[in-house]
């Protein structure tokens, strides 16, 4: 672990009594994560794991917005329009921190306040503690960018309740407390004024222990209520008629998802679903992220994705032009190729 000598300050490390803490410290940038940020974390983990002196880590973010808004999707933008290899080198080892923090022996402390989206669900829905407030907006939004859930997210909303994490990979839509607590992606909720409180206390205690004194039920989400419309329209088997079986319900909140969906990039909306369906068959969150780390590199060599960056970040006209533009034009051959082998030498292969 570097010292905190001002060279690189985009993550911060420290030991508060018995528990390590990082703090994402690029709060004008959402806390993004770079991929020297992602090294160091590893580095951290790495270090307090060995030390008999931390009993558990904590991860939050700088700032009042956010956890983490993802992976810095400009950088991503401009290798794949060079042709560049850099976001396959970030995936590679931002995916194997995602795997360590799934398995860390000791309690991981997620903070999931704010804005907690795409690689900031990686580094936290994870964890063995997840603590939601009522500013939490979690989500998966890959495919407005012309991108697929990553960092382990087609895991996460595969073993969501029945259909929820198909609405939510497809659509994109951020949640908030209480719908990430139905949809297993967070354990706690904790109100955000009692954030400062909480991480003093676990200086001194553990999780386990301190928890309880400040966990309370969250107000009501939305996804329950309608939990019945989404697990019949998002059984079906294609993109095509999950948005047929939306128009058909005759609800404003299911035409609302349904021209939701369709504003997405086609391509993104078939490989999604393929990708949690396989997802679901795979088990293991090890397998999930080596099947992610595929469908990310041909992703990255797709059209979409660079005018999904475009429209979105760079040029924030919000007009992508999709290519396909489509569904029904995306073929079952353009899917498959997103899970072709990558061959032995830049396969990901986690133990």
């Amino acid at each position: 672990m570097k010292s905190e000598d001002g060279a690189d300050d985009t993550v911060l490390f420290t030991t508060e009594g018995h528990t390590g803490v990082i703090t994402l410290n690029r709060p004008r940038a959402l806390n993004a994560l770079t991929h020297p940020m992602v090294l160091r974390i590893t580095e951290a983990l790495t270090t307090w794991e060995r030390d008999p002196a931390v009993a558990q880590v904590l991860i939050r973010g700088a700032g009042e917005r956010g956890l983490c808004a993802g992976g810095d999707i400009r950088a991503i933008h401009d290798d794949a329009k060079a042709g560049g290899d850099a976001s396959e080198g970030f995936w590679r080892d931002e995916y194997r921190l995602n795997a360590r923090i799934a398995r860390y022996p000791k309690p991981y402390v997620a903070l999931m306040d704010g804005i907690v989206m795409g690689g900031g669900v990686g580094l936290s829905a994870h964890g063995s503690v997840r603590v939601v407030t009522e500013r939490s907006r979690v989500a998966m939004p890959e495919t407005g960018i012309g991108f697929v859930p990553d960092v382990g997210g087609t895991h996460l909303l595969a073993r969501a309740p029945g259909e929820l994490g198909t609405h939510l990979a497809l659509t994109g839509a951020a949640v908030g407390a209480a719908d990430a607590l139905l949809c297993g992606l967070a354990d706690h909720f904790v109100p955000a004024a009692r954030l400062a409180e909480l991480t003093a206390e676990l200086a001194g205690a553990p999780a386990h222990e301190v928890l309880p004194r400040f966990a309370q039920p969250p107000a009501a989400g939305e996804l329950a209520a309608w939990r019945d419309r989404i697990d019949r329209c998002y059984a079906a088997d294609t993109v095509e008629e999950i948005v047929d079986r939306l128009r058909a319900e005759g609800d404003p909140a299911a035409k609302e998802a349904a021209e939701t969906i369709l504003a997405k990039s086609p391509t993104s909306l078939k490989v999604t679903l393929a990708a949690l369906r396989r997802a679901r068959a795979l088990g293991s969150l090890e397998r999930v992220l080596e099947q992610e780390f595929r469908v990310s590199c041909h992703a990255l060599r797709t059209p979409d994705l660079v005018e999904g960056v475009r429209a979105q970040v760079v040029d924030k006209d919000r007009n992508p032009r999709w290519s396909p533009p489509t569904p029904a034009e995306v073929t079952d051959a353009d899917v498959e190729r997103f899970f072709a082998p990558l061959g032995e030498a830049r396969e990901l292969c986690l133990p």
